[in-house]
């Protein structure tokens, strides 16, 4: 491993070394010298900065700049054409006149569009008029003259609006069904009025960020297109994207513990995190209208109409800190909460763990989820799943399992180093994985400790969504023969490492007033199986297939723009697992239960609809034809949910000791309760089950 953070060492001083000569001049020649050379000089690609590199980063700067078609013009787009292959030759030197010009026209549609909206919006909808709605905006390209710009407007204000009134009108007849005389009854007229200004309020909040937006933000989504012509998991992230990233791959941060929202313009408490400083607190609670923040007894800080992201920086802080909260309660009451700031854990990102008894399995078998691979770079003692994982082990291990279910579905990735120390645990030394450089040198990350901490069967489930991190683990242990792999045809398909570069750290000391720069995220490695091919692309292929309502849809690596391709390199020697079971059998098994199970046979149709609903790109405006076509929708979806009923063989239970630890704390035991009763009706877990009893 000393060589992999030597080189990681070596680009550093590199990086600082050729910025050096960048401390003066504005913020955007700093930032863009700074990324192109982190991407020249430590991305695993070298991609030459010429006219085509230009014409990919004008493709994608153009299309992110109005994704819905309903800003820009022809005559717009016409006007920045000039500098299609210009791109290259000007951020050679730092220039910005393509993006001062792209800005300058979205600054100006945005104002214009905000007209449109308003004078749409106050006049009634005829949803009697026979009349479409494109909802896809690259079967519509560009309007071609104000006239069409104000027509997509129109259609798109009537379609939401459309769908609001049918949402009213629900309400409105179940109550007269029901006989609920607790439901206002309103005219045709007056539903109308009312769905058009939940839409109206909705724009009122959308253009108040799109007008907060400065040209750091514009500039951020620029900087981001040069980045991801490399590759789409290469970046720049602003300083408080990137704080939220890692955040969001610890599961743990300083603050207060509640979840926020913006709302015309007032920052209000979405949620309270279960434990956290404001939770023991007690006065805070969801709804609440924050109007001011103040540090401790300093004076507060007024924050409506303030960016979102802005209060939640106010908010935050180190452990052992007070906040004061102005807040005005539902019922109008003013008042100031005072907060002790704390650690926050987000536990719902943490592994958690469970026992399950099935009609179809002789025993007890233990069930691990496993959310994301989290780890707490920041912190030497926060919390790393493979120790998480190793502890939930023992306590499956204290009660008695004989198999175990790993579930990895939907897990994003994470730290690389975490997925070679859990798969350790499940084999006695040997490779897990092959990290090769852009100087072709291929790596080998090992599992070096010889005792195994679980040996029995093992099932891994994955689906489409299993990337990254969870495709290295998988991988390896279908490598290995170690445990069988269930789920979708094939994982996600991300084979690549990416590393953070902090550009503060990058320039010296007398740039000072520039920054905070935030930080560049570059792919500087891709991941190779222990057999020698890539998981890029291909991802990991299940050994028992089983259907999910996600697998005909257009999802995975090789649907994001610039990927970077699949190709293998050589095998590493390693000792399989001396497994009983036969792959191909237990598929077979699997195949004729699934055949005969009535669940399945719903997901496979609900398959073919998703994939059919998703192609669907035009819709009526006609609200009788409409509701029609929803209903048949809403009907599909229903059969799906009345498919998925809790499961009379399945029983999933706490553990012992997890029991213990919740004692009294309500909040704690109704989660686990929600969680449980989700188990079971997982149809994906029973078949599990059932597989375990096949490899004994």
């Amino acid at each position: 491993m000393r060589s992999r953070y030597t080189a990681a060492i070596l680009a550093i001083l590199f990086f600082t070394l050729v910025s050096w000569n960048f401390v003066t001049g504005e913020k955007g020649e700093l930032l863009i010298n700074l990324i192109l050379q982190g991407l020249d000089s430590n991305h695993y690609t070298a991609l030459q900065i010429d006219d085509k590199f230009s014409e990919d980063v004008y493709d994608m700067y153009v299309d992110r700049l109005d994704v819905s078609k309903r800003f820009l013009l022809k005559e717009d787009v016409k006007k920045m054409e000039f500098y299609r292959k210009q791109i290259d030759d000007e951020i050679k030197v730092a220039s910005y006149d393509f993006f001062e010009l792209s800005e300058k026209l979205l600054v100006m549609r945005t104002k214009a569009a905000e007209k449109y909206w308003q004078d749409i919006l106050a006049k009634p909808f005829d949803f009697t008029i026979k009349e479409d709605y494109e909802t896809d905006a690259e079967k519509m390209g560009y309007a071609k003259d104000e006239k069409e710009l104000k027509d997509r407007w129109r259609k798109a204000l009537k379609w939401q609006t459309m769908q609001r009134l049918i949402d009213i009108m629900e309400v409105q007849e179940k109550a007269i069904e029901d006989n609920d005389t607790s439901v206002t009854r309103l005219s045709a007229v007056e539903m109308e009025e009312k769905a058009r200004e939940k839409v109206r309020k909705s724009h009122e909040d959308w253009f108040r960020r799109l007008n907060k937006l400065d040209t750091d933000d514009h500039r951020a989504t620029y900087l981001n297109c040069v980045a991801n012509v490399y590759d789409p998991h290469t970046g720049y992230f602003p300083p408080e994207d990137k704080a939220n990233f890692d955040i969001n791959l610890s599961g743990r941060l300083e603050g207060i513990g509640a979840t926020l929202q913006e709302k015309a313009g007032y920052v209000t408490v979405n949620r309270i995190v279960p434990g956290s400083a404001c939770y023991r607190q007690g006065q805070l609670e969801v709804e609440d209208v924050i109007l001011k923040v103040a540090q401790g007894a300093a004076e507060p800080v007024d924050v409506v109409d303030m960016q979102l992201d802005d209060v939640v920086k106010l908010i935050r802080g180190k452990k052992g800190s007070e906040v004061r909260l102005t807040v005005k309660k539902e019922d109008g009451t003013i008042m100031v909460i005072p907060i002790i700031r704390d650690v926050v854990i987000l536990e719902e990102t943490y592994a958690k763990s469970a026992t399950l008894k099935s009609d179809n399995y002789e025993g007890k078998i233990g069930y691990i989820n496993l959310p994301k691979f989290y780890a707490d770079f920041q912190n030497k003692d926060g919390r790393q799943c493979a120790i998480d994982v190793a502890t939930e082990i023992e306590k499956l291990k204290g009660e008695g399992i004989q198999s175990l279910i790993f579930d990895l579905r939907n897990n994003g990735g994470g730290s690389l180093n975490d997925v070679v120390t859990m798969s350790g645990l499940f084999i006695e030394t040997g490779p897990i994985v092959q990290v090769n450089n852009r100087n072709g040198k291929p790596q080998i990350m090992r599992d070096r400790d010889p005792s195994v901490q679980y040996d029995g069967p093992m099932v891994i489930l994955v689906n489409e969504f299993s990337a990254s991190a969870s495709e290295i683990m998988a991988a390896a242990m279908q490598d290995y023969h170690r445990a069988v792999i269930v789920g979708s045809p094939q994982t996600y398909g991300k084979g690549t490492v990416q590393r953070f570069f902090d550009l503060d750290r990058m320039v010296a000391s007398g740039a000072d007033e520039l920054k905070p720069l935030g930080s560049v995220k570059l792919t500087t490695q891709k991941f190779y199986r222990i057999n020698g091919g890539s998981t890029q692309l291909k991802g990991v292929a299940s050994d028992i297939v089983i259907p999910d309502i996600f697998s005909k849809l257009e999802v995975g690596e090789k649907e994001l723009e610039h990927v970077m391709p699949w190709d293998e390199i050589a095998p590493v020697s390693f000792n399989k697992w001396n497994a009983k079971w036969d792959a191909k059998e237990l598929a077979r098994r699997s195949a004729e239960r699934i055949k005969n199970n009535p669940l399945f046979a719903t997901v496979e149709e609900q398959s073919d609809i998703r994939k059919a609903n998703s192609d669907q790109s035009v819709y009526s405006l006609h609200l009788e034809t409409y509701r029609k076509e929803m209903e048949i929708r809403n009907k599909q979806a229903e059969e799906l949910k009345e498919a998925s009923k809790p499961i009379d063989g399945l029983d999933p239970a706490s553990l012992l000791v997890d029991i213990e630890a919740m004692g009294t704390d309500t909040v704690k035991t109704k989660l686990a309760e929600k969680w449980r009763a989700n188990l079971k009706k997982d149809a994906y877990i029973y078949e599990a089950c059932a597989i375990l009893q096949d490899m004994k």
